[in-house]
C-alpha cells in the first residue's frame, strides 16, 4: 500500500533541524535506505510556507492568499510517497525521518484509483 508522509515542524524545530548541519545529511542517508529496500516512491522539500499561495474559489470567484491558509503553528516542510506492506512498516520508515525528532511526521494512506 501507499502512503504519504507529510514532514511536519514550526519555526523552532526548523531552527533545531539546521542547527548543527548534520540535518540534510541525516536527510539523505534515510532517503538512500528507502531507495535502498525499494520502498521510497518520491520525496520533495517545500519551500517556506511564506512562499506559499492558496487559492479559493467561493461564488464562482477566485480568492488567492499569500502564505499558508490554514493558521497553525506547524507547518508541512516536505513530503514523500512510499509503498509498504502495511501500516506498522510506514510507521517504521516515518520514525526513522530525522525530523520526527523535532516536528512530526504524519501517515496517510493514498487512495488508490
Amino acid at each position: 500500500m501507499r502512503y504519504a508522509l507529510l514532514i511536519c515542524g514550526d519555526d523552532e524545530a526548523n531552527e533545531a533541524m539546521e542547527a548543527d548541519g548534520s540535518f540534510l545529511a541525516a536527510c539523505d542517508a534515510w532517503s538512500d535506505e528507502l531507495r535502498r529496500r525499494g520502498v521510497l516512491v518520491s520525496l520533495a522539500g517545500l519551500q517556506a510556507a511564506s512562499d506559499a499561495t492558496t487559492v479559493r474559489v467561493r461564488d464562482a470567484q477566485i480568492l488567492l492568499t499569500d502564505g499558508p491558509f490554514a493558521d497553525t503553528k506547524e507547518l508541512i516542510g516536505g513530503f514523500a510517497t512510499v509503498e509498504c506492506a502495511d501500516l506498522d512498516e510506514a510507521l517504521d520508515v516515518a520514525s526513522a525521518h530525522p525530523a520526527a525528532r523535532y516536528g512530526s511526521i504524519e501517515i496517510r494512506p493514498l487512495r488508490e484509483p
